[in-house]
């Protein structure tokens, strides 16, 4: 059969770089950090005391307070993020919308932490009876997608995928397949995530694997720098929405690009330890579903993690995927800025992937101060350039051995 087409009309983000699609796409053209000293609890007994926290964030307007009360930090986050991809998109003004062809896809890789450790300090204070009769409904990862779906009474698919770091790009290729083969007209995906919490920077700190680079937060997170000590763990979400080609055009809609090959694979290696294979037949599996070449793609928006094992592995994975063309690809770590958002990270990069490439612009790899010289692509060191970008690719890859690719073009 022929697959359908698939294009962008909605975005919606909300990140530490900004709330807003111009403000935060603005921040990450103009090297602009969001990693700082965590305001969000007691970090006097950490040795890890920076995060990119989501600042001056507010429901106002988007949900009402009683609601978002009883949620989840990220599911706010995600709702936020959710109703203004909807609103971008022109959904709520189109009258001829078929809402059993309108689906949701919306994961988060943890879920509700910091919730969850707010009732078992309730419940330890105070017993059973302070458990709240919300505290189910509003920690777990698919009430993004489930309470959007009753707001706007879209009767489509409904769920979301929990796949650690890979979380978001997962949904948006599931999103992909269910447009492509005719399910649904319209989904909304993406991912949510509110991890900085003391389980979340304590659990991260327990394995190794954030940076310590307390005394200067903005210059913590550095791919491909030869002094990278770790990741700098963020918060956010990014919602797109996903339109069949014709729909779109149909009821007059903005296209921001066109979602044209995705792919998943798994290492079968280690629980944390990635292999070259698992990226790269990934990568090379969304070139082929994309029906591409390797050297037809322009711009890779990286996993680009700033830990020193995993920054090397994706610049190895690249080469063997691209063969010759690595060298001539440009590369953006946009988690230098952002932190990294764990099951929204791949959300909120789609999002930058897209804008990239709608405005040929190629955002800068900030804080690399000393190359790697193991790791010697392009990954477009601290300041951002223009150039003519047809197809973009957007990496993420996940604890458990999960990776996931997705490629857009201009449209």
């Amino acid at each position: 059969m022929n697959k359908r087409r698939v294009v962008v009309t909605g975005i919606g983000i909300i990140c530490p770089v900004g709330n807003d699609l111009n403000t935060a796409w603005n921040n990450i053209k103009n090297g602009v950090s969001g990693v700082d000293t965590i305001t969000k609890f007691d970090i006097s007994n950490f040795s890890t005391k920076i995060a990119g926290e989501v600042k001056n964030f507010t429901t106002a307007g988007f949900i009402e307070d009683k609601d978002a009360r009883r949620m989840d930090t990220f599911v706010r986050f995600g709702m936020v993020a959710g109703i203004q991809a909807i609103k971008d998109a022109g959904l709520e003004e189109f009258p001829g919308l078929n809402k059993d062809r309108v689906g949701l896809i919306i994961g988060s890789g943890i879920g509700g932490l910091p919730k969850i450790e707010e009732t078992r300090d309730a419940f330890i204070n105070g017993g059973v009876r302070k458990i709240s009769p919300f505290f189910i409904t509003g920690t777990i990862s698919n009430m993004v997608a489930g309470n959007l779906s009753i707001i706007y009474g879209y009767r489509g698919v409904n769920y979301g995928i929990v796949s650690a770091c890979a979380t978001s790009n997962h949904c948006i290729g599931d999103a992909m397949r269910y447009i492509e083969y005719g399910d649904c007209d319209v989904i909304i995906a993406g991912g949510a995530e509110s991890t900085v919490s003391e389980l979340g920077i304590g659990g991260f700190i327990a394995c190794r694997a954030l940076s310590t680079r307390n005394d200067d937060p903005k210059t913590a997170s550095r791919p491909w720098d030869k002094d990278r000590d770790g990741f700098v763990l963020g918060e956010g979400s990014g919602v797109l929405v996903l339109e069949e080609y014709e729909h779109a055009k149909n009821r007059g809609a903005k296209i921001y690009a066109e979602l044209i090959g995705y792919a998943a694979t798994a290492d079968a290696y280690h629980i944390t330890t990635p292999t070259v294979d698992g990226p790269s037949r990934c990568m090379k599996l969304a070139i082929e579903n994309a029906k591409l070449t390797p050297n037809q793609v322009d711009y890779i928006n990286a996993h680009g993690t700033s830990t020193p094992i995993g920054d090397l592995n994706e610049t190895n994975a690249i080469k063997a995927a691209f063969d010759e063309h690595a060298y001539k690809l440009s590369i953006t770590s946009t988690k230098s800025m952002t932190g990294h958002l764990l099951g929204a990270a791949s959300s909120i990069e789609a999002i930058f992937t897209i804008m990239a490439l709608k405005d040929g612009i190629i955002p800068p790899t900030i804080n690399i101060f000393n190359q790697d010289p193991e790791c010697d692509l392009d990954y477009t060191p601290n300041h951002a350039k223009e150039r003519k970008i047809e197809v973009a690719m957007s990496n993420s890859f996940g604890f458990g051995g999960t990776n996931s690719t997705i490629i857009f073009k201009k449209i």
